[in-house]
């Protein structure tokens, strides 16, 4: 499992860790709550019982007293007055019975209970010694309700005798030590209660108070234990969060690479440093500078020499800028220095020649000595531009005319550069509309072989012919092609009609090997190129077969960068071929010469010219010969244009040249009249006599 597997694994079970405890401890504090919610309702409800209980018992004491008065009242009263007596005895009498049976049931007291021996509790008051109240109270109840009854006979007129009224004062007098004893139970009663309900809230209380410390010391580990780690983890994801955006926003106008600001820094605030050059009335200078050896150190050293030799680059050049300069990476190798306040030319002139001494010193890399060496451009403002875009146009001018000059040095824009500007202008506008009219042309230069004279090719090339200008060289419109970004569409145009008139050759019989037609790296990497390809090859009626892509080593240098690789395979597998242009001078590493890959080598000019003469040329076209021929590689040199030159790339074995020696480029008609001059001619049948050949 790799790292961040194992991070995100760890971090996944330390949040699942941090939830539970927190949904834990908040359900612990939650029962804990709950708990002493209900503690606390126990608690006020046993006071309420409690208290009704103590008033129970107090009425009880004060109907004991009342039924004792009423009873004395009642014999001592007057006929008139004792019937009002008897009637306020007797319900008292009922009232201290109804209370007393209903004390009993609200206290559940028994009698056959062992509590009656415990001298704490309720039941030793009711039915234990001393107090005996349950008898008591039931006496006293009783002789309430028979002197009641004896009083209300004797009110009776059917029971008016003397004899009966004595007998019913000796039977009926209430006994006081009874009423004095019950009274005395009550007391005690009252404060048996009252002890027991002290005792029990004292419990609750206690318990209570227990309970809240316990929440309390929940609460305090859950902030220690669970809160604290929650709110550190979320202040350190706070932080990274912010060190995050922050490193967002550095990264969005900075180079990873170089840390030097990025295009889209300079997009967003070169007219702000324009604004403020002309508030302060002074010039400023865009200084664009590019690595002239580049490409060469990524193919022989690698990516890794490159990037050091970018960051070193960058390095120097804040190094040999002031502080209120900006120094910028375009992309690449390119880079661009903004001085502001830049002062007259003289002082611009220094600080490129520091800036260009300073970048161009030599780079040690793993040993290795490496020479960069570096161009720069230099456009000025107010006096060359007014504005970022033609500033940064300008100086792009004058950077690819320091590069013409050589390299290492550095170009001001001048007049010239500004006629050169307008024409490329207006060739960039001539050519879309002559690729809005498809006005672009083939011509076609035959691949011969030196051995018997037949034709293994016919190479496409792209030729332009402007309407009040003639034809305009291919080494003046292709480089503004590139730079303008309609390469794409001008060889589109050449593979449509170069395809459609090798399918009419082909229809017509005519020989012609292989139609070979340049692609660069720009039409490679449009997403929809093998799909042009295949349809207009279906649409012209052409077999894939005979159609050969030539592709330069720069392109398969970047297949790792570009994925054009995965392409050019898919394209090959159809049946098309694949062909290496300008051999030799790409700095290409010779893993990429696989026949798997590669069908055909094509040997750059610059090694068949003079190459009677040249022995160095000699040694590397035999070289290369005998690699492509142990390879089962085809070869074919281009440039050839002497007979000497041609004798000697047949003494060393290379057999297939294309060259003016052969043929210069023809346009469609000629090209097509040439090839079938040279076709094969099929044998006549001549009839002698009869039927007979």
């Amino acid at each position: 499992m790799s790292q961040p597997s194992v991070q995100a694994a760890v971090s996944g079970r330390l949040v699942l860790l941090i939830k539970s405890a927190y949904w834990v401890a908040l359900l612990i504090i939650a029962a804990m709550a709950v708990a002493s919610f209900v503690l606390l309702q126990e608690m006020m409800a046993a006071q309420q019982r409690d208290g009704a209980l103590l008033d129970m018992v107090s009425t009880q004491k004060a109907l004991s007293q009342r039924i004792v008065f009423l009873a004395s009242a009642a014999e001592a009263a007057s006929p008139n007055r004792k019937p009002a007596f008897v009637r306020d005895l007797k319900v008292a009498t009922e009232e201290f019975e109804k209370n007393y049976d209903l004390f009993v049931d609200d206290t559940d007291a028994d009698p056959t209970s062992p509590a009656r021996y415990d001298p704490n509790s309720i039941e030793s008051v009711l039915y234990g010694k001393p107090f005996h109240l349950d008898y008591f109270s039931v006496g006293l109840a009783a002789n309430g309700r028979r002197l009641t009854a004896a009083l209300e006979a004797e009110l009776d007129r059917s029971y008016a005798g003397a004899n009966s009224r004595k007998a019913g004062g000796e039977y009926t007098a209430l006994d006081p030590s009874l009423a004095n004893a019950t009274l005395s139970g009550y007391s005690a009663l009252g404060q048996r209660i009252s002890a027991m309900a002290e005792r029990r809230s004292q419990g609750m209380l206690n318990l209570h108070r227990n309970l809240f410390f316990a929440t309390i010391g929940v609460i305090i580990l859950v902030a220690l234990f669970i809160f604290r780690p929650m709110s550190n983890a979320i202040l350190r994801k706070t932080h990274e969060l912010i060190d995050a955006r922050n490193s967002m926003a550095f990264i969005a106008v900075h180079d990873g690479l170089t840390g030097l600001h990025n295009r889209a820094f300079l997009t967003d605030h070169f007219d702000t440093l324009i604004k403020g050059a002309y508030r302060r009335r002074e010039r400023l200078a865009v200084v664009q500078l590019d690595l002239d050896r580049f490409k060469q150190i990524n193919d022989t050293l690698g990516h890794a020499a490159g990037d050091y030799v970018l960051v070193a680059t960058a390095q120097r050049m804040r190094e040999s800028c002031r502080a209120s300069d900006l120094c910028i990476r375009l992309g690449g190798d390119e880079f661009v220095i903004i001085l502001n306040g830049a002062g007259d030319t003289e002082d611009i002139n220094m600080v490129a020649r520091r800036i260009l001494s300073r970048v161009n010193q030599p780079i040690v890399f793993q040993g290795t000595t490496i020479l960069p060496g570096a161009s720069a451009g230099i456009a000025v403002y107010p006096v060359d531009a007014d504005n970022a875009k033609d500033l940064m146009v300008h100086a792009d001018l004058a950077l690819y005319s320091a590069k013409k000059l050589g390299g290492g040095t550095f170009s001001f824009f001048s007049e010239e550069l500004r006629r050169e500007l307008d024409h490329r202008k207006q060739l960039e506008q001539d050519m879309r509309m002559a690729i809005a009219e498809k006005g672009f042309q083939v011509f076609f230069q035959p691949q011969v072989s030196l051995v018997d004279g037949s034709i293994g090719g016919v190479e496409a090339l792209v030729r332009w012919k402007h309407k009040t200008r003639g034809m305009v060289s291919p080494g003046e419109f292709i480089p503004v092609a590139e730079k303008c970004g309609l390469m794409a569409d001008i060889g589109r145009i050449v593979i449509a009609k170069a395809v459609a008139e090798a399918a009419e050759w082909h229809r017509a019989g005519i020989g012609f090997g292989r139609l070979a037609v340049n692609v660069s790296g720009t039409e490679l990497r449009e997403p929809d190129f093998d799909a042009f390809l295949f349809r207009t090859l279906e649409e012209a009626g052409l077999p894939a077969d005979r159609l050969s892509l030539e592709i330069v080593e720069s392109v398969i240098l970047d297949d790792e960068k570009t994925g054009i690789a995965a392409k050019l395979r898919h394209i090959r597998s159809a049946g098309v071929h694949l062909e290496l242009d300008d051999f030799g001078t790409g700095y290409a590493s010779l893993s990429h010469v696989n026949p798997n890959e590669i069908d055909r080598l094509k040997i750059d000019r610059r090694f068949v010219q003079n190459i009677h003469q040249n022995g160095d040329n000699s040694k590397i076209v035999r070289a290369i010969t005998e690699l492509a021929r142990g390879l089962g590689i085809s070869i074919v040199a281009e440039g050839a244009e002497t007979e000497a030159e041609l004798d000697s790339l047949l003494a060393i074995g290379c057999e297939q040249v294309q060259g003016y020696s052969v043929a210069f480029p023809m346009p469609q008609e000629e090209a097509r009249a040439w090839l079938a001059a040279r076709a094969p001619k099929k044998a006549k049948l001549t009839v002698v006599q009869g039927n007979v050949a």
